[in-house]
């Protein structure tokens, strides 16, 4: 069974999703499939794309938290309902008592959380954990 390693990002913003391009690549270069969406639904869609039963799919997930539609955090729970083999990491710029408590209630869940602006080392730690 071939083993496929993907990073999705997800930020309604594209200097952010640029900005997770370079320092994956730098980081990681081409060890992971990277996909970037600019909305949580965009976001479902590539992981449903991806999807392969005849391959092992290992995912990390890195999502804003505030976006149009969907937060991050109720997309982060989707994609840990739908898909195994998956890391979970939220991107927030917010620290108000709704967004803790929501990250807060998703931690017993596996959802990390990494405040903007974040540190490229801690990230890339994250994610080789």
């Amino acid at each position: 069974m071939k083993k496929i390693l993907n990073i999705v990002c997800v930020d309604d913003e594209k200097i952010v999703l640029d900005s997770l391009n370079s320092q994956l690549t730098r980081n990681f270069g081409n060890s992971f499939n990277y996909e970037f969406a600019e909305s949580a639904e965009e976001a479902l869609e590539i992981i449903n794309e991806l999807r392969n039963e005849d391959e092992e799919v290992i995912y990390v997930v890195i999502s804003d938290w505030l976006m149009p539609g969907m937060k991050g955090d109720e997309l982060l729970e989707q994609v840990r309902a739908k898909v195994k083999n998956v890391k979970t990491i939220l991107l927030t710029g917010h620290v108000d008592s709704a967004v803790i408590k929501a990250i807060e209630q998703k931690k017993d869940g596996g959802i990390h959380c990494i405040y903007k602006p974040w540190n490229e080392q801690e990230l890339i730690a994250l994610i080789n954990d």
